[in-house]
């Protein structure tokens, strides 16, 4: 069975965001083997200098890549990545599925983003669109489209 994995960094504590991730983990978890894993975001001061942004992203990063999967389709969710359609989601998780992967792992930075080496390494970038949105909300909305592109690829009315 395909695997799918939400990796993000930071701890959601809303119970409203939480009650909605849960629910599309569960309608996911329906459709392949789907896992979300939450990771720690770096401490760092109210006004955090440039450097010690870098050093908290960097921590993050070193963090990140000790939970990666071997061989995973990573995709990483940034605002310079490139905006997709549904269906063109859709069809990127099915080309991943064909491609003898059997991962595919989507990675949301902290509230600070995600180090560029990671950017870098990763399979795609992907934009939810040039507009901020809370992290935690970011991951609701991945959740959704995650799932949307499964019951697009099966030919479900969800995505009408």
């Amino acid at each position: 069975m395909f695997s799918l994995q939400l990796i993000a960094t930071g701890k959601c504590k809303e119970k409203f965001y939480l009650d909605a991730a849960q629910e599309y983990a569960k309608r996911l978890r329906a459709t392949c083997d789907f896992s979300i894993l939450e990771l720690p975001e770096q401490r760092l001061p109210d006004r955090p200098s440039e450097a010690e942004i870098a050093q908290g992203l960097e921590r993050e990063a070193q963090e990140l890549e000790k939970h990666l999967p071997r061989g995973a389709f990573v995709c990483v969710l940034t605002p310079e990545g490139k905006e997709l359609s549904s269906p063109e989601l859709a069809k990127l998780l099915a080309d991943v599925k064909t491609s003898g992967k059997s991962t595919a792992c989507f990675v949301i930075g902290s509230s600070f983003g995600m180090a560029e080496r990671v950017k870098k390494a990763a399979d795609f970038r992907l934009s939810m669109g040039r507009m901020t949105f809370p992290h935690h909300l970011a991951r609701v909305m991945a959740l959704e489209q995650l799932y949307r592109a499964e019951a697009i690829q099966a030919g479900s009315q969800y995505h009408k």
